[in-house]
């Protein structure tokens, strides 16, 4: 969180990422505290997700697999997951977008093995 994630993301993409402002309405308890406010604050989400879907794609929905939305937030991921079926579009968290362009296919699998065969050394959270 100490890097502006939009600089971030169209780094690593090598292209210009844009933004989809709005919160998606999950998070912690108030999607079932306030399911009254959360149901606007998700309209307003889906109406801004559609509004950049089209603007970055010429449509309404995406080709499977050709379009993200990137988060670091789990509730979010959630929230944004909703949209998929409508849209096309995959949520995905950042990080792990970012570890598959850094480390390439088979990233997790070579994360596991390695954890299995002596585990992990160093930990930052």
């Amino acid at each position: 969180k100490t890097h502006d994630a939009q600089k971030t993301a169209s780094t690593l993409m090598g292209t210009e990422v844009p933004l989809n402002d709005r919160c998606c309405g999950e998070a912690g308890t108030f999607a079932v505290s306030r399911p009254d406010i959360a149901s606007q604050v998700r309209f307003r989400k889906e109406e801004e997700y559609n509004k950049g879907l089209e603007e970055l794609t010429g449509e309404p929905t995406a080709e499977k697999g050709k379009v993200k939305m990137l988060t670091s937030c789990p509730a979010c991921l959630q929230g944004l997951s909703r949209y998929e079926d409508d849209t096309g579009v995959e949520a995905d968290y950042i990080v792990i977008e970012m570890a598959n362009h850094l480390l390439g296919d088979g990233w997790q699998e070579q994360f596991i093995e390695r954890a299995q065969a002596g585990g992990i050394e160093k930990v930052l959270l």
